[in-house]
């Protein structure tokens, strides 16, 4: 198990975020079709109802972040429909994923649900990784990079001792099994915390 914070600090203190009218891409699976995710993280929203310096995730925007392509601004229309056709390709030749849910993981910035097992949606982010290199400006070292797949039930807004938090909520919940069979392509408009989102394109994994 990974260690745990002794505090936890505000996730927006310096955190560079879109300007107005621009956007952030990201390849996202979102969760909002899937309603055991939503009343896992129902649960984690009661248990921890009473912190004041938390922001939880909206049911609708739960998701898991594969990755963060780029701000619209630095690409080019063809650049997104290029990697969108090749996301697909790839995607095709990938099978549909079941994964388990149910892991608390404490970051010093947000409350997360780990992915079991750890590297089953490997594929799939390779997928996205590929395609989104090859075809615009991202460096290809993020195909490589160290990725830990979750899902973010609520983000810190303070600083503020952990110790509390991690003992309403606890490090395991009831395990809940979903199948991964799809991602999005999401443009964030503005900072992350408004969830500002646009989705642009949702693919299917698998043939």
């Amino acid at each position: 198990m990974s260690p745990l914070p002794v505090r936890m600090a505000n996730r927006w203190l310096d955190r560079a975020e879109p300007g107005s009218g621009e956007a952030q891409l990201y390849w996202h699976i979102l969760m909002r079709d899937q309603p055991q995710v939503c009343a896992l993280a129902a649960v984690a929203r009661q248990r921890l109802s009473g912190f004041t310096g938390l922001h939880f995730t909206p049911e609708r925007w739960l998701h898991l972040s594969v990755l963060r392509v780029g701000l619209t601004a630095d690409l080019a229309s063809g650049e997104i429909d290029a990697m969108v056709t090749e996301a697909r390709h790839l995607l095709r030749q990938v099978s549909p994923v079941t994964v388990t849910l149910g892991q608390v993981l404490y970051h010093p910035e947000a409350i997360t649900l780990g992915v079991s097992p750890g590297d089953a949606l490997d594929h799939v982010a390779q997928s996205v990784r590929e395609a989104a290199t090859g075809t615009t400006g991202l460096s290809t070292d993020v195909r490589d990079s160290l990725w830990i797949p979750h899902v973010t039930v609520a983000y810190s807004t303070q600083d503020q001792s952990a110790e509390p938090i991690i003992a309403a909520l606890g490090r395991e919940l009831p395990e809940c099994p979903v199948t991964i069979d799809r991602i999005h392509l999401v443009a964030q408009y503005g900072a992350e915390r408004a969830w500002n989102w646009q989705p642009i394109t949702a693919i299917t994994i698998g043939p």
